[in-house]
């Protein structure tokens, strides 16, 4: 039997490798095997830190019978969904019309040609109450495919048909934001903070919403802001955050934040990284940021995907022991196995928390950690793209680059063939346009901006309702089998790729003065208004967007004389933009750091804030970032220039004149 998973880009299939069970990686040569043996597909979906994921491998997978009933009846595919998640929301969507529990492990029965016909979560070896042996169902399935073809395939047909029809409708924009806070607040644990009964989750896109609605200064809201401050609060002194490496886990299985499922994944530390942040929680924010360093950042400046909920104890995987020990005792025994995968989608949000935090708080050590991870992605997986230096390519190298891919993940210098989604291509131009917007390097910019034309290019040639479409196309073999579906557009565990190419074309938007950004931004949010007004804890992205859409973009950016001016992103310091070197004033050097700080403050905060040298906001400006057009250090001191759709005021070189119109605008 052929060993095709030792190989892959995937540490979960890498996992099951050694299973007896004739796996094959996700491909139309597997469903040609299929049909050839004239067999239907197991399509076995989850992930390397799931734990039900692990106990049906070791339960079932690892049975050499269980196999051999497998191998012979079946053709066998095992799909991480962390690399192909198209695959996966295609058949979660299919597998709601058998199960309304949806999870992971998912196994989903399809015919050859990809239609499913049945599915369920995590299957037990032996019967337990009312839930079937996993044996039972391979048997059930068989018969069916044996003796009930026309009504499997049938079945299977009629699915797909209802998932090519499953897409967005245009509505509205939210624009009173009240009701939903209302909503919000109504399904507010007042006890134990969160929202709503077991299981609990931190609902990052959520918090990001409620902190801007509190932050805003004309349109404050108290409710919104004690809200934010309450979840956080409770979370942060609750058993869902690690108080050995300071990160959070994945959810708790109890109202009271206890008892908690074990992973630890990037996606929400890197969102909840933001938001403490931007709640102004230090020391919580900082224990996030030491735990993406000391556990997930990889040699090569990126970060892994996550830490698993398992570890081996006296031979046995158990999950929960080790972070139930102090740090002491974890020294002395085995580690979770860790996740290697390099997802551009969440490194991108890594890289976007890493560099706001890092601004905000004048910590260059997170602003090193972001650029690392920045530098590793567009060298190694923006295939299409400038790499790191490059300020001046001819059109004709770009166009040719263009035609290559954005890769979705690797492992060790291994190339996913996994097609990249839309998360990907908006999470990573999100967090380019952070750390440009910390640093003053616009090449970051510059590259984010490439990613958004791309989308925007392939929207426009493609039929969706979106704006944006896939550069790369989507997945090859749901395309061939007719199942391609347009991706979900609700913001759970993190930003949907709507709302995550719609921020970063906002924020384009912010920097450029270019209408086509905040034209798709807007057209995008259409598409999910009314189901965002109806169901706010889903849409917590979208929401803090539409907050932004619907209030005046305030802007300011301040200018500081060039000095050693450039020195500070060579030497990592974010707070002197002066440079403070020979010719700089002590009162001008203070005067800058004073007028850095009133930006940073208002960015994320109810505006976009930066900071640049005159040289850096030249290079903005020649790059057709028109908020840094004509922008100088007015004679030779710091210079803040205040604006509201970039019309903007008589630049100022006073701090408290800039602080009362701050507080008054």
């Amino acid at each position: 039997m052929p060993n095709r998973l030792e190989t892959a880009a995937s540490p979960y299939l890498r996992s099951h490798a050694t299973n007896p069970v004739d796996w094959w990686e996700w491909s139309a040569d597997a469903f040609a095997e299929a049909e050839r043996r004239d067999v239907p597909v197991l399509v076995s979906i989850g992930y390397s830190t799931c734990h039900w994921c692990h106990v049906m491998a070791r339960e079932s997978f690892s049975d050499p019978v269980l196999a051999a009933y497998l191998n012979e009846n079946f053709v066998a595919i095992k799909v991480d969904r962390e690399e192909h998640a198209e695959v996966d929301s295609t058949y979660l969507a299919a597998a709601s019309a058998f199960t309304p529990n949806l999870g992971w492990p998912l196994n989903v029965f399809v015919t050859p040609a990809g239609r499913a016909f049945f599915a369920g979560t995590y299957w037990p070896p032996t019967a337990v109450g009312q839930h079937p042996a996993f044996r039972q169902v391979l048997e059930s399935v068989t018969d069916a495919w044996g003796t009930r073809r026309e009504k499997v395939e049938a079945s299977g047909a009629a699915i797909a048909q209802a998932l090519a029809h499953s897409r967005g409708v245009e509505c509205e924009l939210v624009v009173d934001f009240a009701p939903v806070i209302d909503t919000l607040a109504a399904a507010e644990d007042l006890e134990h903070g969160g929202f709503g009964d077991a299981p609990k989750f931190p609902v990052s896109p959520v918090l990001r919403f409620l902190l801007d609605r509190g932050d805003r200064t004309a349109e404050h809201s108290p409710e919104a802001a004690g809200l934010a401050d309450r979840t956080l609060e409770a979370m942060a002194s609750s058993a869902l955050r690690d108080p050995v490496d300071g990160g959070f886990f994945r959810y708790s299985t109890q109202a009271d934040w206890t008892d908690p499922h074990y992973e630890r994944m990037l996606y929400d530390n890197a969102q909840l990284l933001a938001a403490y942040a931007l709640a102004d929680r230090t020391e919580t924010a900082a224990g996030i940021a030491e735990f993406l360093r000391d556990r997930l950042l990889l040699p090569s400046g990126a970060f892994a995907s996550g830490l698993d909920s398992e570890s081996t104890v006296d031979g046995k995987r158990v999950e929960g022991f080790y972070y139930s020990l102090d740090a002491a005792s974890r020294a002395r025994v085995e580690a979770p196995p860790r996740d290697d995968k390099i997802l551009t989608g969440w490194n991108g949000l890594a890289i976007e928390a890493l560099a706001l935090a890092g601004a905000r708080h004048g910590n260059a050590e997170w602003i090193a950690l972001a650029r690392g991870a920045a530098d590793f992605l567009l060298a190694e997986h923006v295939l299409g793209g400038r790499i790191p230096g490059e300020t001046d390519l001819a059109e004709t190298e770009l166009a040719e680059r263009a035609g290559e891919r954005l890769v979705r993940t690797s492992i060790g210098g291994i190339l996913s063939d996994a097609a990249a989604t839309l998360e990907d291509s908006g999470m990573l131009a999100q967090g380019l346009l952070e750390l440009s917007i910390a640093t003053g390097e616009f090449r970051y910019a510059i590259a984010a901006r490439d990613l958004v034309d791309r989308a925007l290019a392939a929207g426009a040639a493609g039929s969706g309702s979106s704006p944006f479409g896939l550069p790369g196309g989507t997945d090859s073999v749901l395309a061939a089998q007719g199942l391609s579906t347009e991706a979900d557009i609700s913001d759970g565990a993190h930003p949907s790729g709507l709302s995550a190419m719609a921020t970063a074309a906002f924020t384009l938007f912010a920097l450029t003065g270019d209408a086509q950004y905040r034209d798709a931004a807007e057209n995008s949010m259409k598409l999910v208004g009314q189901l965002a007004a109806q169901q706010p804890i889903s849409f917590g992205t979208a929401l803090t967007l539409m907050s932004e859409l619907g209030a005046p973009l305030r802007q300011l950016v301040v200018v500081t004389p060039d000095a050693a001016g450039s020195a500070r992103a060579a030497d990592g310091d974010i707070n002197d933009v002066s440079g403070d070197g020979a010719g700089t004033s002590d009162a001008s050097a203070a005067t800058s750091d004073e007028l850095t700080s009133l930006a940073r403050n208002l960015h994320r905060a109810g505006g976009i804030g930066v900071a640049v040298s005159q040289a850096q906001a030249g290079a903005f400006a020649a790059s057709g970032f028109e908020l840094f057009a004509a922008r100088t250090a007015i004679e030779g001191k710091p210079t803040a220039y205040l604006c509201e759709e970039f019309v903007c005021r008589l630049p100022l070189t006073d701090v408290a004149a800039l602080g009362a119109l701050l507080t008054s605008s």
